[in-house]
């Protein structure tokens, strides 16, 4: 299956071709965005260790979610702007890899919420009808409503299971375009990279509530994002 970004390509070029209009990104100017936006995961996952063990071939992975994605730009000047990437909540399942797990299937699920502030340079002249963009940026990642299943509280040896995964704090960068189709309205595409890096630790208990096992697996999720929307300038 072609990839998002892939798809994306053949129109921002198109786009880059299109004739300047007088439709001006200035200082002071807010420009909102909406679209559907996909997370997908480019992650890789460390052994899940109980104590000071490590159990070889005992990884994880995540999988992709789509959602509502919103994104604002402030422009501090007319090459310069602050930018905020924010969306409903993704939510991920969390299946087995590795050569122990490959196969187990769904182990657990989480809810996360990916607010991105950025840096942005717009390159060309305020009054181009193509308004390409990138951006350079912090993210925070908070995850919440984290599940197990049976089948990972059954590889535990215990009658109940949790997981909770650390928040992470990383790097981002992105790059985008908007196409005016008049003074106000316009359509956007966009591309996010995020370090998103977290440590998910699992407890195992038996059925009197007491703990039988900890485990704890590093992984980075260090996903792309791609946005397809439109856009309103104020």
């Amino acid at each position: 299956m072609t990839s998002p970004g892939i798809r994306l390509l053949p129109l921002v070029a198109t786009a880059m071709l299109a004739s300047p209009l007088v439709h001006a990104y200035d200082a002071g100017d807010l420009i909102l965005r909406a679209g559907v936006a996909v997370v997908d995961p480019q992650d890789s996952s460390g052994n899940v260790r109980v104590g000071a063990t490590e159990l070889d071939g005992w990884e994880v992975n995540v999988d992709s979610n789509r959602q509502l994605g919103l994104t604002a730009s402030y422009l501090v000047s007319d090459h310069f702007g602050v930018g905020l990437l924010a969306a409903t909540p993704f939510k991920h399942n969390i299946s087995g890899d590795g050569a122990a797990l490959n196969g187990a299937g769904k182990l657990a699920e989480t809810k996360h919420l990916p607010p991105t502030l950025t840096l942005q340079y717009f390159p060309l002249a305020s009054g181009s009808t193509v308004q390409p963009y990138l951006g350079i940026g912090v993210n925070y990642t908070n995850f919440f409503e984290e599940e197990t299943t049976p089948t990972l509280t059954g590889a535990l040896g215990a009658d109940r299971s949790t997981i909770e995964l650390d928040d992470s704090i990383g790097l981002a960068a992105e790059l985008g375009v908007d196409i005016a189709l008049d003074e106000r309205f316009g359509f956007n595409a966009a591309i996010w990279w995020a370090d998103i890096d977290t440590e998910a630790t699992i407890k195992g208990y038996d059925s009197a509530g007491n703990l039988k096992a900890t485990g704890k697996v590093d992984v980075d999720i260090d996903p792309l994002v791609y946005m397809l929307g439109f856009t309103y300038r104020f």
